[in-house]
């Protein structure tokens, strides 16, 4: 049993949860672990983003990833401080992904091996190989998609191929805006779930 004294108070039954959901595989615990932490976890990324379907997006990774690598956390610091050191390098990561794919034609952009990588009109269509692997990677993707149940797969179709807002989105279904989001979470979790068995389609 590692030693959790240092820890808070409110530390320390974040650990037991942990222990939980690790070792019983507890539900329950991975949901009050989510209780917990899902609002801090969105508003501080929704500062990071200013976009709150993205933040919404962004928080339900925080979780995906923070809960497979739950193996790895140690009492030497809080869960909550793990779990924003997770969701914030993953926010990170996907504002620097947006500001790559939104970058300017006429000044390029540096690597992280500190090339500098010139884009020109020309640059903006693939070339044939490249193509190729970007159409496998979407065929494949779409073969994972296709595997959900209607519901959640029409859900994701619109969310992430169509690229439709959630408000749109529960427009377009006549549903609550809630249940929108809800059934996109449980999609996701499907989904990644599925493609653990898929990881060459990156």
């Amino acid at each position: 049993m590692e030693l959790i004294e240092h820890l808070s108070e409110k530390g320390q039954y974040d650990y037991k949860l942990v222990q939980r959901a690790l070792h019983d595989k507890d539900q329950k615990a991975y949901a009050e672990l989510m209780q917990r932490y899902r609002e801090p976890i969105y508003f501080m990324l929704l500062k990071m983003v200013n976009d709150k379907d993205d933040a919404d997006d962004l928080t339900i990774e925080a979780f995906g990833k923070a809960f497979k690598r739950l193996a790895q956390y140690t009492p030497q610091y809080a869960f909550s401080t793990w779990l924003f050191k997770i969701a914030s390098n993953n926010c990170i990561d996907h504002i620097r992904r947006k500001r790559i794919r939104a970058v300017s034609i006429d000044h390029g952009f540096s690597n992280e091996d500190g090339e500098t990588i010139e884009i020109s009109i020309k640059d903006v269509m693939l070339d044939p190989a490249e193509a190729m692997q970007k159409e496998e990677r979407i065929r494949k993707m779409r073969e994972i998609v296709d595997k959900l149940k209607p519901r959640y797969r029409r859900l994701v179709e619109m969310r992430y191929f169509d690229e439709m807002a959630y408000e749109e989105i529960a427009e377009e279904l006549q549903l609550p805006l809630g249940t929108v989001k809800a059934q996109l979470f449980r999609a996701r979790e499907f989904l990644f779930q599925m493609m653990q068995n898929t990881k060459d389609i990156y």
